[in-house]
């Protein structure tokens, strides 16, 4: 494991005093970091991944020293296990049946929907922006992204485009084209860890309230780590838990069950896929690790919140799928969600079923911007320590399309690796139910099965098959808070 010194606030005032620079120096910067304290308009700092499991948060320890600070959402899930899809859902607070996207390439998915549906127009940042906020976008937005636009509600755009390789890549920097080359300083990940670092010191030095989300490519394929993380964690291997190179999938739906056992050739792969996921996160916690030391020494840590999450989670081979997502496996669904900020009490964990939609209508919330429309509702007083609602979701909703075969996109996967057909699903807090467009069905009893390997759906008495159908259906069709909270009840 690395380890590397980090100055706080109070540490740099030493060192200042100490290198000579004298007191005034030192008032000057104790100046700087007067805090400012706006209970109704706090600042938000949004940090979002792409692809990462909940495995390898373990490989985090700035993420880990988060979620001890702060609140963690056991039971948070997302949308749909691919990029678009859930990334529309964060940014409007709406199912796919909503925004439109489903996939990552028209005509069912990608920017070019998400931008004719008019969903850029309703998003967390044109009603935080409205409220006053200065907002920023930074890394990854939507796949099909041109580069040279810049979507309304954001006041700072530094957008990559095909970010992937972490190097080589050109950033719409508020409509100015910029290219990046190979040099160690043009990681990816780096540049907009600085990026994000300026705008909050320029943002607390107007007194400016500000919304900030920083969405990292990493680590997402090819898993590039940052030049000095390149030798991290030698000999790791991906998790062996009981559904790695599952013994028996014969109970599994048609594209799946055939898949043969992994050979020794496909595992050492996947080891050495894991082994650079890990060297690649540790650039993204280095960039939380700075954006909250800048928060700090600035004087904004106190009226902060910082969200720390993943688009998506990824399976490395569980139920003899090699690499990838798209499916609803906990391995693909499942990811984390953790916020600290001003009355978040720590330590805590929130089990009530939390989704991506949520998030629009918790930053909104916290902003004290008015919402309407989205599919999900606020976090903020789960957040705060409050009991969640009485008429709390049951269950959350995971919408597929596929088989995913475009050409050119990144997320496209073989058959081996997954590429399961259209589906929905539903999540409870113990057990996985899902619907595929074919007529197969699948059922997981999570509380008794965790690792998703019987196929329970056969046992079920014809009433209870009857309710799961009656939800997802309602889920399916639902359109705002009220009536999505509503259809999100399992019957009894």
């Amino acid at each position: 494991m690395r380890r590397r010194l980090r100055l706080g606030p109070a540490a740099a005032l030493v060192a200042l005093a100490l290198t000579g620079t004298g007191c005034a120096a030192v008032a000057a910067v104790a100046a700087k970091t007067e805090p400012r304290t706006d209970p109704k308009h706090p600042n938000i700092v949004f940090v979002l991944t792409d692809d990462l499991d909940s495995s390898l948060v373990k490989y985090m320890p700035q993420v880990r020293k988060l979620q001890r600070e702060g609140v963690n959402f056991s039971d948070y899930s997302v949308t749909d296990s691919l990029c678009c899809p859930s990334r529309s859902s964060i940014f409007t607070g709406k199912f796919p049946h909503d925004t439109g996207v489903y996939t990552n390439v028209a005509p069912d998915g990608g920017f070019t929907v998400f931008h004719d549906r008019g969903n850029e127009k309703a998003t967390f940042a044109t009603r935080l922006q409205k409220a006053g906020y200065k907002t920023a976008m930074m890394g990854k937005y939507l796949n099909g992204y041109p580069v040279s636009y810049v979507p309304p509600g954001w006041n700072e755009w530094d957008v990559a485009d095909k970010g992937y390789n972490e190097f080589n890549y050109a950033m719409n920097e508020n409509g100015r084209r910029v290219r990046y080359g190979h040099r160690p300083k043009d990681y990816l990940t780096d540049v907009v860890a600085a990026k994000g670092a300026s705008f909050i010191r320029r943002q607390a030095e107007a007194k400016n309230p500000f919304m900030l989300e920083i969405a990292t490519f990493a680590p997402h394929g090819p898993y590039t780590p940052a030049p000095r993380d390149r030798n991290a964690f030698p000999g790791l291997k991906a998790p062996r838990d009981p559904s790695y190179n599952e013994a028996d999938i014969s109970d599994k739906p048609a594209w799946l069950s055939g898949h043969k056992k992994l050979t020794k050739r496909q595992m050492a792969k996947i080891d050495r896929v894991y082994r650079k996921r890990a060297q690649a996160v540790q650039a993204v916690d280095d960039l939380l690790a700075k954006l909250r030391a800048t928060l700090s020494d600035t004087g904004q840590a106190e009226n902060t919140y910082v969200v720390f999450s993943s688009d998506n989670g990824y399976h490395l081979g569980q139920h003899r799928l090699p690499v990838g997502k798209q499916t609803a496996f906990d391995t693909d669904v499942h990811v984390p969600l953790t916020a600290v900020g001003p009355g978040v009490p720590a330590g805590r964990t929130v089990s009530v079923a939390a989704q991506n939609i949520d998030l629009c209508p918790t930053f909104t919330d916290l902003g004290g911007a008015p919402m309407a429309g989205a599919d999900g509702r606020s976090l903020a007083g789960l957040l705060h320590g409050q009991a969640p609602p009485e008429d709390w979701r049951d269950a959350g909703l995971v919408e597929h399309h596929g088989p995913n075969n475009a050409p050119g996109d990144p997320d496209r996967q073989t058959k081996e690796n997954g590429n399961p057909p259209t589906y929905k699903a539903l999540r409870t807090a113990t057990a996985t139910y899902v619907e595929y467009a074919n007529g197969q069905r699948e059922y997981y009893d999570r509380q008794r099965d965790p690792y998703e390997l019987t196929n329970t759906y056969g046992q079920l008495s014809p009433s209870r098959r009857a309710r799961l159908h009656k939800t997802v259906r309602a889920l399916h069709t639902c359109h705002g808070t009220t009536s999505c909270t509503k259809a999100a009840h399992l019957k009894q």
